[in-house]
């Protein structure tokens, strides 16, 4: 890996609506809440070639189009008169904070690595800093760095405010601008009451801002960092394994989803090397746009994500076959609907909790961001990206973002954080790397 201590800031602007829009406040509700005390979410996309100026300057325009109608990404965060908190944006506001660097030694190439995210942290703004540093900080921070032969954007998106699908979608939206669209195809929904009104005040003051903080220093420094790269093939045969011998209860055939998550939780847990009495949990932060009664438009904007939680022992896990631990998931990921979603709300509500970004479970593998996000469709007008990473905030042992596979097709790339011990094991293990016969 190149040494990322080459990449320098050149300095730092803001870049606001490029239209009136007024004072607007926006109250967030209890799908946003709980993720006060998680860190800013953080993207990285790297492009080949083109002139860094004018890519800059293309970035910078449409930015300033497509946030006349995400303006809350403009905004801060705040609270009103009861103590709940809320998106305000006004336009005097400074903005979105844009900064631009250099890392001219470094290429595509060296980005592109499957080992350590970590080693990417310099491209991305925002390390280790929480979502309730809102208040006094930049709804998203954008970083753009010149590469050897190329474009890196750093992205850092308030995970108070929006979720994985709000985050592809501006991104998306962005990008048609710079491509030429005069308008945005589809509308941001940005009432969030519409999905739940109860206001909940909650007595939280945001820590002191030191600027950056390494998110290294806030993680077990043992952890090590990887993409697994799942060709279309290997994901084929991993879905036909799982469904071979279907349990005769009339569920559902697997999705490829409830496939691979099963395959990554058996050999995780394997690699591990748990006592067979030992508990390990998977959780799946679940979209609940189309589960929530009357259910909200694609297009909703902010967060509308609830963990879903399911258990077993580690012993019952590994020794049955993996359909065992399928439909498990299975039966907690069709559970969870509009009742439940409301149950968990109004239990949330009488009692707030504020989770950190570890609270996933005992031995837990967690399953962030999804392969259906059309991350390599986000063109700016140079061609589709080289890579789509997440940066080294939100991290943990057992913490997993899948992303769809740059060959496109039903290829998925999976990132994992392990315990470096575990993580050479799962390595070692032919049974999870799936060769292809």
């Amino acid at each position: 890996m190149a040494d990322i201590s080459k990449v320098k800031v050149t300095g730092k602007t803001h870049v606001k609506p490029n239209k009136k829009i007024g004072s607007q406040q926006c109250q967030l509700v209890t799908f946003d809440l709980p993720y006060l005390a998680f860190y800013y979410n953080q993207k990285l996309l790297f492009y080949k070639g083109g002139e860094f100026e004018e890519m800059v300057k293309k970035l910078k325009e449409g930015l300033e189009v497509v946030l006349g109608e995400f303006y809350q990404l403009a905004g801060k965060l705040g609270k009103d008169e009861e103590g709940v908190f809320r998106v305000e944006y006004g336009d005097e506001m400074e903005g979105v904070e844009v900064a631009e660097a250099a890392a001219e030694e470094i290429s595509i190439a060296d980005l592109a690595v499957e080992e350590g995210t970590s080693a990417l942290k310099d491209f991305i703004p925002y390390n280790g800093v929480l979502n309730l540093e809102g208040v006094h900080r930049p709804l998203l921070a954008v970083q753009l760095t010149k590469l050897k032969d190329g474009l890196a954007i750093g992205c850092a998106f308030n995970h108070a405010i929006l979720d994985g699908t709000s985050t592809w979608y501006f991104m998306g939206s962005w990008a048609e601008i710079c491509k030429g669209s005069k308008s945005i195809s589809t509308q941001p929904f940005l009432d969030r009451t519409q999905a739940r009104n109860t206001r909940v005040k909650l007595d939280l003051s945001p820590p002191p801002s030191n600027g950056d903080v390494s998110a290294n220093d806030k993680k077990d420094p043992n952890l090590r960092e990887r993409v697994f790269k799942f060709s279309e093939a290997a994901i084929d045969k991993i879905k036909s394994m799982v469904n071979a011998n279907r349990p005769s209860d009339g569920s559902k055939p697997f999705s490829t989803f409830q496939s691979l998550s099963v395959h990554i939780w058996r050999h995780v847990t394997q690699a591990r090397q748990l006592k067979p009495e030992d508990y390990t949990v998977f959780t799946v932060f679940a979209d609940c746009r189309k589960r929530v009664d009357p259910p909200m438009p694609d297009a909703y904007f902010g967060n509308l994500i609830q963990a879903v939680f399911t258990v077993t022992a580690a012993g019952l896990l590994s020794a049955n076959p993996p359909e065992f631990g399928a439909s498990i998931i299975q039966k907690a990921i069709e559970g969870h609907n509009a009742k439940a979603i409301d149950q968990r709300n109004t239990e949330w509500e009488s009692s707030p909790k504020i989770f950190e970004f570890k609270d996933a479970g005992v031995n837990c593998v967690a399953m962030g961001s999804s392969p259906r996000f059309q991350v390599y469709e986000v063109d700016f007008g140079w061609g589709k990206p080289e890579g789509v990473r997440s940066g080294s905030n939100n991290r943990f042992d057992g913490m997993v973002y899948l992303y769809q596979g740059k060959s496109g097709g039903r290829s998925i790339d999976v990132e994992i954080s392990l315990e470096a011990p575990t993580m050479e094991k799962l390595e070692q293990d032919k049974g999870f790397l799936v060769v292809e016969n």
